[in-house]
């Protein structure tokens, strides 16, 4: 199921859905019956307009900001008296030899951990929480490189546990429901990413307290058509489809129980 959604939301992405349109396009045009011909016509003029727009300025910041302007930026101290917890989530990097591992990280991962690690400041002897896999092809799990990032910016190893078997969202959250169960912690994200991961992590009766980053809402000249727009729409589009993902499929705190065969989290290793 993992990979079938991965598979299906690439689908509905700008770029494949603009490609997907394009093939229809010339596999129609061939034909000389006038519904298929006008049909193709369609797929080709369908394809350009999503593209530009979803590179224009307003539109992808329409997209963006919708979802980032939910939860502002967290500068609160932690109060509460329990043990404080500070829960990145995972991203992506390279392997590129010769780089460190904060090199490695993508800007979207270093974004997270840069936050992550802004939010241990505001409280006393917090617990930082990276995750992520290795995305099934690569020889480091995510999580083991954010955790080396953090020790080359400066956070104790001692101070870091690791999901390093977390393939999404919903998986950390099953993970880090153990450590934390009902009490407070502060969650980090990507802005665009942050209403999704809170409706997971409510969806577990789970206390977390949004403290985002990475934010890239952006307004331009309107007229600008740019990558960045585009992949910014993306993204955006990327977290309304898995937002109508978990509002079909559901998540409750029942599918954590029956996931006590889950390997355990990596805690000061």
């Amino acid at each position: 199921m993992f990979w079938v959604k991965k598979i299906v939301s690439q689908l509905f992405m700008p770029i494949p859905l603009t490609v997907l349109l394009m093939i229809i396009a010339a596999a129609l045009w061939r034909g000389s019956a006038l519904k298929r011909t006008s049909f193709a016509g369609l797929c080709l003029v369908g394809g350009i307009i999503l593209l530009g727009s979803l590179s224009q300025t307003n539109i992808s910041y329409l997209l963006t900001d919708s979802l980032e302007s939910q939860y502002k930026a967290n500068s609160a101290p932690f109060t509460h008296q329990s043990a404080c917890w500070v829960m990145v989530l995972g991203s992506g990097h390279s392997e590129k030899a010769n780089l460190t591992a904060v090199q490695q990280l993508s800007s979207v991962a270093l974004g997270r951990l840069i936050e992550g690690i802004r939010q241990l400041s505001l409280g006393q002897d917090c617990q930082l929480v990276v995750s992520g896999w290795n995305g099934g092809y690569m020889q480091t799990a995510h999580a083991n490189v954010m955790k080396q990032a953090a020790i080359e910016l400066g956070v104790n190893p001692d101070k870091i546990t690791t999901f390093p078997d977390a393939k999404d969202t919903i998986e950390e959250a099953m993970f880090l429901y153990p450590l934390v169960g009902q009490h407070p912690f502060r969650l980090v994200t990507s802005a665009t990413h942050m209403p999704r991961a809170m409706m997971i992590f409510n969806s577990l009766g789970m206390q977390a307290e949004a403290a985002p980053g990475d934010f890239i809402a952006n307004k331009d000249l309107w007229w600008r058509l740019d990558a960045d727009n585009l992949l910014n729409s993306q993204r955006s589009i990327h977290e309304y489809l898995g937002m109508l993902w978990i509002k079909f499929k559901g998540v409750s705190a029942d599918q954590m129980v029956n996931q006590v065969s889950m390997p355990r989290a990596n805690v000061n290793e």
